[in-house]
């Protein structure tokens, strides 16, 4: 019996965007997000009442959203197991990235956990709905908010597939990220951008500054 191996270790072949687009709509991440998408987006023009707050909100957001995938990525995904009362705190998010960084190839782990979609989604509508100061509003931050995921979900995707970078932007996303699984795990914590909330933060060196990394393939393990 033959084991099969590592994506990462298969031979690599040259595909289109369209290819790429049909693996991507595969998987139900793009489905559920997109879903949510949809229905935000009929329910903000059924209730209408724009206002200037409706234009500003998105502009924050775009700017703030680099510096959440950042966080989202260090303190969530790169989570290690605590023990508490005895008990080992270790949510579905930082166990499928674990195995996302053993074998960044495996397509399946390059998306969210449709599990952690199925309550997150009912959360984010809950918290449109009702913390902000108008219904439209909070539609408002739906749609953006469900805009944003796609995006996350479809350059996340793109990077660890088969695709070749062509033009410059996503040249450097795709370099960026690499660099995080390749190169070193303790930096490059952004995803769809390159140069962002890293550079602020102190997470973008020179690579050739750095390291190669023993445990970018296996985070958390002992040296």
């Amino acid at each position: 019996m033959t084991t099969k191996p590592p994506a990462d270790r298969r031979q690599r072949r040259s595909i289109t965007l369209r290819d790429a687009a049909d693996q991507f709509r595969r998987h139900p991440s793009p489905w559920m997000i997109g879903g949510m998408l949809v229905a935000a987006v009929a329910a903000r023009l059924i209730v209408g009442d724009w206002q200037l707050t409706d234009a500003v909100l998105p502009l924050v957001m775009l700017a703030v959203f680099p510096f959440a995938e950042w966080v989202i990525h260090v303190c969530i995904l790169h989570w290690k197991p605590r023990k508490v009362l005895g008990l080992t705190v270790d949510s579905l998010l930082a166990r499928k990235h674990r195995e996302h960084h053993v074998d960044p190839r495996d397509v399946p782990l390059v998306f969210i956990p449709w599990q952690t979609l199925m309550w997150l989604i009912p959360v984010l509508v809950a918290v449109s709905l009702l913390a902000f100061p108008r219904t439209g509003l909070g539609l408002t931050f739906l749609v953006v908010l469900s805009v944003l995921g796609v995006l996350y979900e479809w350059t996340h995707y793109l990077i660890h597939s088969d695709y070749k970078p062509n033009s410059r932007l996503y040249r450097a996303i795709w370099r960026n990220h690499r660099h995080h699984h390749y190169k070193n795990e303790h930096y490059w914590f952004t995803v769809t951008t390159s140069g962002t909330a890293d550079r602020i933060l102190g997470t973008d060196p020179d690579p050739e500054s750095v390291e190669k990394s023993p445990t970018a393939r296996n985070l958390h393990a002992v040296r």
